[in-house]
């Protein structure tokens, strides 16, 4: 059995912060239905539309969940949303500012019709204070939460960050939030309102740039780039191509020593210039020229494995194809290829990182839109084919 299993989720949530909460939920075993609105659905199902149907986007953060199409707009459609929400322990919604507030659906009016609910909110400035009216998305929330300030050259402009911290760090997050709000219901029997801003959320990824340089507020912290040590840096690797990098953290001394002899310097150890960390950082042009030069005799690959073998942290920069192709997380099956419904090859996806000895949950396809709101209506709400037929004729349902 799965850790979750038993907490029933009604995901309200789209594009990413929200998905990636709801998704988290549901690979830990939480039944999570997600209600979609007509004509499209989530926006994030056209998102960069390439080799699928729905986009390898919302393919990704939407596994393992059941789609309803509720036109939540429509009186009906209402109704039948608050009629679900008493069989439900939680519901989740990331809709704009002020969205929720316009369909009615608050959370003194779910609490109103299921007193115990675990009502989740993700906004991007939150729910108070003078941003609170501002829209947000992942880029967003990280500039105003400093992230690009401290990315990038030092002598060059602010930069965008790779990774979605901004949406799906938030989701995580949430999802933290909810399962300890559920163990709380448990043992306490109430339910409560959780509320996560995004650019807080991405200030939990801070904390350490912060703590070398930001002085507790009261001055900037800088933009490191890559050089941050001779023996904490970036090296090119042949073919020298555009992802040809090993990132070298040769951080203690015991990762210095087995650096000096992975390259063959030996040496190295015993030349003043290089004693210790503050006269490699002051001799870093005389430094840096010897570890590129053995870098640049190997591929990041055969550079990578050299040195970890040696006990010194280093990693090749990995591309997204490398991702994919990576025997280590083959081997692990983090990399996963699912099927639909038929048993047919639809999408490789990655898996999900938790590893629990006591709970596994299989990887499903992210459903199509509405595939399960009649069975979900059915079930939910005992209503036949007669009353479900008239509800799409209505347009209320999809």
């Amino acid at each position: 059995m799965a850790a979750l299993t038993g907490l029933r989720v009604l995901d309200l949530t789209q594009w990413e912060a929200g998905t990636a909460c709801t998704q988290a939920l549901a690979w830990l075993g939480a039944e999570v239905v997600k209600v979609e609105p007509p004509n499209g659905g989530d926006p994030g199902r056209a998102m960069a539309r390439d080799m699928w149907e729905d986009s390898e986007y919302f393919l990704n953060w939407n596994s393992n969940k059941r789609s309803v199409v509720l036109n939540l707009r429509e009186a009906r459609g209402r109704e039948l949303l608050l009629e679900m929400v008493p069989r439900f322990d939680v519901l989740v919604e990331n809709y704009g500012p002020g969205v929720v507030e316009k369909l009615n659906l608050g959370y003194d009016v779910i609490k109103a019709v299921h007193p115990g609910i675990i009502y989740a909110q993700i906004k991007g400035f939150g729910l108070s204070g003078p941003y609170a009216g501002y829209k947000c998305f992942d880029m967003v929330a990280q500039a105003a939460a400093g992230a690009l300030s401290i990315t990038g050259e030092p002598d060059g402009p602010p930069m965008r960050p790779g990774p979605t911290i901004g949406d799906s760090g938030t989701g995580v997050q949430m999802a933290l939030a909810i399962t300890a709000a559920y163990a709380q219901k448990l043992r306490d029997g109430i339910g409560q309102h959780i509320e996560l801003s995004m650019q807080e959320a991405v200030t939990y990824y801070m904390r350490t740039m912060i703590a070398l340089g930001a002085k507790g507020g009261q001055a900037v912290a800088p933009r490191l780039g890559n050089d941050f040590d001779p023996t904490i840096n970036l090296f090119a690797c042949k073919p020298f191509g555009t992802n040809d990098y090993v990132y070298l953290m040769s951080v203690m001394e015991n990762h210095w020593v087995a650096l000096c002899k992975a390259m063959g310097r030996p040496e190295l150890t015993t030349d003043e210039r290089f004693a210790e960390v503050a006269t490699r950082k002051q001799n870093g042009d005389a430094l840096k020229p010897i570890i590129a030069a053995w870098m640049a005799e190997r591929t990041k690959h055969e550079a990578m494995h050299e040195l970890c073998a040696a006990g010194i942290p280093a990693s090749a920069v990995f591309d997204t194809r490398d991702l994919f192709s990576d025997p280590h997380l083959n081997e692990r099956n983090f990399i996963r290829h699912v099927s639909d419904a038929n048993g047919e090859h639809q999408a490789t996806l990655l898996g999900w990182p938790a590893r629990m000895s006591e709970s596994s949950v299989d990887i499903e396809l992210a459903p199509a839109l509405g595939a399960h709101t009649r069975e979900v209506l059915a079930a939910e709400l005992g209503l036949d084919d007669a009353a479900l037929d008239a509800l799409a004729a209505a347009q209320v349902i999809g």
